[in-house]
This record gives C-alpha cells, sequence and structure tokens, in this order.
C-alpha cells in the first residue's frame, strides 16, 4: 500500500476547502495544522452577509481592470489565509503550518504560483505560525519557513522614506 506524504494529505484536504471559495479569479482553501491535529480551515469568499463575487456575477477588481497582486483593498473577499487564522487561537495556532492550495476560478487549474499576499504574511507571522506549505503540482509542495518571511522583511528596510514616495 502506498500512502500519500502527510503534506499532500493536509494539501488535499485545503484542496477540498477550496471548492467553498466564491472569487471568480482566483479561489484558495487553507488548513492550519499543529501537532498533526487540523486546527481550522478557510477558503476565499466576501465576509458574512455581504454578497460573494459569484453571487453578484462580477468582480470587482476585474471590472476596474487591477492587476493581479495589485489593489486587494477594492476586493470583496477575506482570503483564505486570513479566514483560517481568524477561526483559531493563537495558542492553538503557535508553532503550526499553514497549507495553502490555488485554482484559477475559470480554468480549475492548479496555481502551481500560489503565495500569499504581504498582508496574510503579516497576519501568519503574527499568528505564530512556523511554516507554510503550498501546493506546486498535485503531488509536489513548497515549504516556507514564516522566519524567512520575517529576515526579508528586515532586508528590504529603506534608508531614505521618500524612496517610497518616489516607488508609487
Amino acid at each position: 500500500m502506498n500512502r500519500i506524504s502527510k503534506e499532500n494529505y493536509y494539501l488535499d484536504i485545503a484542496q477540498t476547502v477550496l471548492e467553498r471559495a466564491t472569487c471568480l479569479r482566483r479561489v484558495y482553501g487553507a488548513i492550519i495544522v499543529n501537532n498533526d491535529e487540523i486546527i481550522s480551515t478557510g477558503y476565499n469568499g466576501a465576509p458574512r452577509g455581504r454578497k460573494n463575487c459569484v453571487d453578484m456575477g462580477y468582480c470587482t477588481r476585474q471590472a476596474a481592470r487591477v492587476p493581479r497582486g495589485e489593489r486587494y483593498e477594492l476586493c470583496r473577499s477575506v482570503h483564505a489565509e486570513a479566514n483560517a487564522i481568524i477561526s483559531a487561537s493563537r495558542r492553538d495556532m503557535a508553532g503550526g503550518t499553514l497549507y495553502l492550495v490555488g485554482r484559477d476560478a475559470e480554468t480549475g487549474d492548479l496555481l502551481g504560483d500560489a503565495t500569499s499576499c504581504a498582508m496574510c504574511r503579516r497576519l501568519i507571522i503574527n499568528s505564530g505560525l512556523a511554516k507554510v506549505v503550498f501546493r506546486r503540482t498535485e503531488t509536489e509542495c513548497e515549504a516556507v519557513n514564516v522566519a524567512d518571511w520575517v529576515a526579508e522583511d528586515d532586508l528590504m528596510v529603506l534608508k531614505d522614506p521618500d524612496e517610497i514616495l518616489n516607488q508609487q
């Protein structure tokens, strides 16, 4: 009997969770695991009580021709990682792993480049999670240590605040 790896076991569960997502562009599913126990799950969708993009029939960011990865404040959805973190206590998450899977909402294709946005990375760092595992293919994944995200941020500190203003 061939058993799948623990990573693919949890990624398969996250992939099932994404089937609840309501985004018209990209659908994501996330689960948080600590000590081999699922702590919480999350998928991307509008906040409770608000209409989802699938219900409205359009994506606000898409209608405004906002490129992927930009202007998330215009998005109706709460991201999968954020929803999973909201549903768990920090005590239960600390030292755990978040598993994330994404698919293109139109084609259903797996997103081999799935990653967490800057805001979700901040939430993941503050939640106390130690690792994030992204599905790259149906059987391959990439694990990132959250401490690396903290170190990367320290490398990006600008000496001149005017640099920030000139980049906008």
